[in-house]
């Protein structure tokens, strides 16, 4: 996360709850919004897993 209380923290280790901050008050536009918005979708439907799996597939690589 480039900005805010979380600067610093990997888009998909953002707690639920300032996703959900940020769908109450609008993504920002562009690529960060979309990031925000599909982190805060794959979420909220109990999919984290896939973030999990990702993050160990690049870890490897």
């Amino acid at each position: 996360m480039p900005f805010g209380k979380y600067k610093g923290t990997l888009i998909c280790d953002l707690p639920v709850s300032y996703l959900e901050w940020f769908k109450n008050k609008g993504f920002p536009p562009g690529k960060m919004g979309m990031l925000l918005s599909s982190v805060y979708e794959i979420k909220i439907n109990g999919m984290s897993s896939i973030l999990t799996m990702v993050k160990m597939a690049i870890k490897k690589s």
